[in-house]
């Protein structure tokens, strides 16, 4: 079978990658182009550790075949830094001890920073329901809940 060219923009930089037409987009980005923040959990988009943004819209990459990329603005995880200098939410949730094993952190942070994208004053159910899609089996989810609400108090804060 024949490869596919795909032509997207990925954290901001266009790329090109080859394909089988089978591949997800998790495959191509932690296999082929080196992009291995957005973590496999359960590869069947029940758990949020492979959550990207596909052109601000957050969705499992373990879902989406790579194909479908074509002319798309894809997010991970290693775009939401800029450089040496953390995104907001990734200092809260080192701050803040929001995270253990890792395994879901990606996935949280991606969608957390697209929650609050849409909406930068959230209240802590709209936070909840924001990260249901994204397990974690080791915080109890309290302090990431915690460290979302006060990033995005001080990103309102710094916008002011």
């Amino acid at each position: 079978m024949a490869k596919l060219h795909v032509t997207t923009t990925i954290n901001g930089e266009p790329t090109e990658f080859l394909c089988e037409p089978h591949h997800t987009m998790l495959d191509v980005l932690r296999d082929t182009l080196d992009l291995t923040g957005s973590k496999e959990g359960c590869g069947s988009g029940d758990c949020g550790a492979c959550s990207i943004t596909l052109d601000d819209r957050l969705v499992c990459s373990c879902l989406m075949l790579a194909a479908e990329a074509e002319g798309h603005e894809i997010k991970t995880i290693e775009g939401m830094a800029d450089g040496d200098k953390l995104h907001p939410l990734q200092q809260k949730f080192l701050e803040m001890a929001a995270l253990q094993c890792g395994i879901c952190t990606p996935g949280v942070l991606v969608a957390a920073d697209a929650l609050l994208k849409k909406n930068p004053n959230p209240s802590e159910t709209e936070v909840r329901y924001w990260l249901a899609g994204n397990l974690c089996r080791c915080t109890g989810y309290d302090k990431i809940v915690r460290a979302v609400l006060e990033t995005a108090a001080e990103m309102r804060g710094a916008a002011e």
